[in-house]
C-alpha cells in the first residue's frame, strides 16, 4: 500500500519478522484451544463437498484484511500529516509532499511550498535539526511513524485474535476468558512488544522509540475499529447461515 501510494516504506524488514514470528506466534497456537461454539449443536453438520473458504469467508478476510493495512499505513501517513496534538512538535506536511517525497529537493519547481521548521521539533527533545537537510524528514526522520505502524500492526493482530475466537460468533456469545489461553498469550506478545519499545538496547535493534500516552491513545484509535468491522460481518455471516440452513431444511423435507 505505501509502494501504491508513494509514501515512505512504514516498516523494515526486522519489523515485520517480529511481527510474523514473534508477537503473531503465541495468540495463533493459543487459538487451537478454542471452546467449541455455544451454538454448535444447532448447526447441521458439514457436507463433505462443503468448501473450506467460502465466497463469504473470503470476504470478510480480505475486508479485514484491507482494513490491517488501512490502518497500519494510516498511522504512519497521520503523524505526518495530520498529528498535530502530539507531544513531538514536529512539522507537518501535506499529503502531496509526503506521497512525492523522492522530489523532496524540487519541491519548490513543482509549486508545492516546503520550508518546515526543525528547530522547535529538535528543541523539545523528541526530534533532530533537519534544516540544513530537509529530505532526510522522510527517511531518518520516520522512526516515530514506523513504531506507530508497527504498534498498530501488533495490537490489531491481537484484537484480530478475539474476532477468531468464533467463526460467527460474536465476542458477546463468546467473551475473551473462554480460552485463558489465549488471553496469556495475548498478554505475552503485548508484553514482549513493549520490551523492545522501552528497552534502549532493543530499540536499537529495531528502529523504533518508546511511544508517549498520545502515542498509545492514537494507536487504539486506529486499532478498535477491526473489533467493530468483524462484529458487523459476523452478524451479517449469522443471517446467511439462518439462511442456508432453512434453505437446506427445505430441500431436504421436500425429498
Amino acid at each position: 500500500m505505501t509502494a501504491l501510494l508513494g509514501l515512505p516504506e512504514g516498516l523494515i524488514p526486522v519489523q515485520l519478522l517480529w511481527v510474523n514470528l514473534v508477537t503473531d506466534g503465541p495468540p495463533a497456537t493459543a487459538l487451537g484451544f478454542n471452546p467449541p461454539d455455544p451454538d454448535i449443536m444447532q448447526k447441521p453438520p458439514r457436507r463433505a463437498d462443503d468448501e473450506l473458504i467460502t465466497p463469504w469467508v473470503l470476504t470478510r478476510y480480505t475486508i479485514i484484511g484491507l482494513y490491517v493495512g488501512f490502518a497500519t499505513v494510516g498511522i504512519f501517513a497521520y503523524w505526518y500529516i495530520s498529528y498535530d496534538w502530539s507531544e513531538y512538535g514536529h512539522p507537518l506536511v501535506t499529503f502531496s509532499q509526503l506521497a512525492n517525497w523522492g522530489k523532496c529537493s524540487k519541491f519548490e519547481e513543482m509549486e508545492m511550498p516546503y520550508a518546515p521548521n526543525f528547530t522547535t521539533w529538535a528543541e523539545s527533545g523528541y526530534g533532530f535539526d533537519y534544516n540544513a537537510a530537509p529530505c532526510d524528514y522522510f527517511t531518518k526522520g520516520k522512526t516515530t511513524a514506523s513504531t506507530l505502524s508497527l504498534s498498530v500492526l501488533v495490537v490489531i493482530e491481537m484484537l484480530n485474535a478475539l474476532n477468531a475466537l468464533s467463526e460467527d460468533g460474536s465476542l458477546l456469545q463468546m467473551p475473551p476468558w473462554a480460552n485463558p489461553y489465549l488471553l496469556l498469550a495475548m498478554v505475552v506478545s503485548i508484553g514482549l512488544h513493549i520490551m523492545i519499545l522501552y528497552v534502549p538496547v532493543f530499540a536499537a535493534v529495531f528502529s523504533i522509540v518508546p511511544l508517549t500516552y498520545n502515542d498509545w491513545v492514537l494507536v487504539m484509535a486506529f486499532s478498535s475499529p477491526v473489533i467493530l468491522i468483524d462484529e458487523i460481518l459476523k452478524m451479517f455471516g449469522r443471517a446467511y447461515q439462518r439462511k442456508e440452513l432453512a434453505k437446506r431444511l427445505a430441500a431436504e423435507k421436500a425429498q
